[in-house]
């Protein structure tokens, strides 16, 4: 059973007014405290890591110790945080200290100001960087999917967006980030991302913002399309499914089954679709590339996955799980009705702070 991990950033805000406020470097700066917590972009962010996990219920659990222990370092220095992907409230954040994040600033302007996002990765084991690309070429066009299940900003500068994940239009900005073509080989995908590197546009390897990338650091597949989840279950869900794509993938590539032919206009797409609907109107489906419901879609995923799924005993949690999300509703629409129950863009910071640290 593949193990797999998650990367969560969480937005730091004052527990009264729910604006966004820049204490990340005196939660990182607290003594014998190193490693907790990593710093983001924007001091308005925190990000933490879980350890690698085989059996779901130990990643919830960790991912819940995280999340309520970053509340608890928030709550030291007058702070919360929110399991929210973009900001309710306006903001004007404030760009984190270091060179690397003065050269981003001073490279990308405005779209560096404007990047005050919070995302979930999601790391899922691979053997090899042959299978980590084989695996990357299949799962493509579910990727989508998962960024409408996930979609947790709705809100921009204090306005509704329109959208179900902003956040992602708003991280497309980047000149790396989005789909990519088939890469067919470990090779032929190193070979793209030098070539990437040697225009001099990106910093280094770190800004290879693909949906889903070969990780430099870990050896591991990671996705990096969804929204941080209002709630806990739904990242853990997330995951499960990420590893079943994985899993899926690999076996495909093991059987000799080509990767989809698709090109990435028609994944922008999807993705712009997913990020416009969530889970509450049509998505792009994988398979026929025509509009389809949210709810069809999702169930053509679990389908896709069903094998891998049964093999890691995730099946029935995910079954479940995807049925809840389903009936209740994910982050961007519980935001919303919040919103629409209170007319109070406080009240909606006010509710994921609790749905955070619960």
């Amino acid at each position: 059973m593949r193990s797999v991990g998650v990367e969560e950033e969480l937005l730091l805000v004052h527990p009264e007014t729910g604006e966004p406020q820049a204490v990340s470097g005196a939660i990182l700066a607290a003594a014998g405290r190193e490693g907790e917590f990593e710093a983001e972009l924007h001091r308005e962010q925190l990000e933490f890591a879980t350890e690698p996990h085989r059996v779901m219920t130990d990643l919830a659990g960790e991912v819940r110790r995280w999340r309520k222990l970053a509340d608890e370092r928030a709550a030291e220095v007058g702070a919360r945080v929110a399991a929210l992907a973009t900001s309710p409230l306006e903001a004007d954040p404030t760009i984190g200290t270091g060179e690397r994040y003065r050269w981003l600033s001073k490279e990308f302007g405005l779209t560096t100001q404007e990047q005050l996002t919070c995302g979930c990765h999601i790391h899922v084991e691979v053997a090899s960087d042959d299978e980590g690309v084989g695996v990357i070429d299949r799962i493509r066009p579910w990727l989508p999917p998962l960024l409408a299940l996930s979609a947790n900003s709705p809100f921009w500068q204090g306005v509704d967006s329109g959208y179900s994940s902003y956040r992602s239009r708003v991280w497309s900005r980047w000149p790396s980030a989005g789909p990519m073509e088939v890469f067919g080989s470990a090779e032929r995908y190193h070979q793209r991302v030098g070539a990437m590197l040697a225009t001099g546009t990106l910093l280094d390897k770190g800004m290879i913002y693909f949906d889903a990338r070969l990780s430099h650091r870990y050896p591991t597949v990671e996705v990096r399309v969804a929204d941080v989840c209002l709630e806990a279950d739904d990242t853990v869900l997330v995951a499960a499914l990420v590893r079943g794509l994985v899993e899926t993938a690999a076996r495909d590539l093991r059987d000799g089954r080509p990767a989809p032919e698709v090109g990435v206009g028609e994944l922008r797409l999807a993705a712009w679709r997913a990020a416009r609907s969530g889970i509450t109107g049509d998505l792009v489906h994988p398979l026929t590339w025509r509009p389809a419901a949210a709810e069809t879609v999702l169930a053509a995923l679990l389908d896709h996955t069903s094998d891998a799924l049964a093999d890691s005993d995730d099946l029935s949690f995910v079954r479940k799980r995807l049925d809840e999300v389903l009936s209740r509703g994910n982050g961007s629409q519980r935001q919303r009705n919040t919103f629409a129950r209170t007319g109070d863009p406080r009240a909606v910071v006010a509710d994921a702070v609790e749905r955070t640290a619960a």
